[in-house]
């Protein structure tokens, strides 16, 4: 944000309201709306995960969870100052106008819900990150940097979801009972997206076939149930989105709503 300048105007000096300062986009199109889509899904897992710092059950567990956001966050700025202001999308947007999968905004609820997302969606986005490394496009540049981020983000999910399984009995229950109630959210990581370089539902076998196996080595019995909701039609990709959002929203925005053109 630029500084807030609460001087007079010299006569004759132009207003720099009247100048438009917005960044010329570096994607357009169908490769705009499908960077903005994976921006957003970073963003708000971020802001999800970011909600831990402080709370987490040790000490090590709230570093890692924040660091695991920051590199989300980065992953956000990065992929939303390709299609406009960064902090414009972030914080002017409107629930409907945010493009992210229903899985990334749900509550983190204990910490068994947390893992269970993150494995999900972790494995999901190393294969596409990876996907798009080698596929030479637009976003490319970017996603080879950010597959090693997200090495470490899935290798931390199933670390603790090992941990959590084959643990206690209390442990194995909540692991278990997390990945049978965020189940219905996965389905929508493989729907199509235009613009990518990439198709997202030829991840789905690899994904399924990883997952698989970190939850049989927990000890764990994979959900049987469907891996999507009946009425979400393409749900958070159509700007459709849980009641937990619209609250997640309300905190993330309200300081740069509230003090508009403020500077820190």
């Amino acid at each position: 944000m630029t500084a807030t300048d609460t001087t007079a105007p010299t006569p004759g000096t132009p207003s720099t309201q009247a100048v438009d300062s917005s960044p010329t986009p570096a994607l357009t199109g169908p490769a705009a709306a499908a960077a903005r889509a994976l921006g957003d899904d970073a963003l708000v897992l971020a802001q999800r995960l970011g909600e831990w710092a402080g709370n987490a059950p040790v000490l090590e567990e709230d570093v890692a969870l924040t660091n695991i956001a920051l590199d989300l966050l980065g992953q956000a700025r990065t992929l939303l100052s390709l299609t406009g202001d960064e902090d414009e999308l972030a914080f002017l947007r409107e629930e409907h106008e945010f493009r992210n999968v229903q899985l990334v905004e749900r509550p983190n609820g204990d910490f068994a819900e947390t893992i269970a997302r993150q494995l999900y969606f972790s494995v999901y986005q190393e294969l596409l990150y990876a996907g798009l490394a080698s596929s030479g496009g637009e976003l490319a540049p970017l996603a080879a940097k950010a597959v090693k981020e997200v090495a470490y983000h899935r290798d931390h999910a199933e670390q603790w979801t090992l941990r959590l399984g084959d643990g206690t009995e209390e442990s194995h229950r909540r692991m278990q009972g997390a990945l049978d109630g965020l189940w219905r959210y996965t389905g929508e990581l493989f729907n199509p997206l235009d613009g990518l370089a990439i198709d997202p539902p030829a991840l789905r076998e690899r994904w399924l076939e990883h997952v698989t196996a970190t939850v049989g080595r927990a000890t764990l019995t994979m959900p049987q149930g469907r891996d999507r909701t009946p009425w979400s039609a393409g749900a958070g990709r159509q700007g459709v989105h849980t009641e937990p959002f619209g609250r997640l929203l309300a905190e993330m925005q309200y300081l740069h709503r509230a003090h508009p053109g403020a500077s820190w």
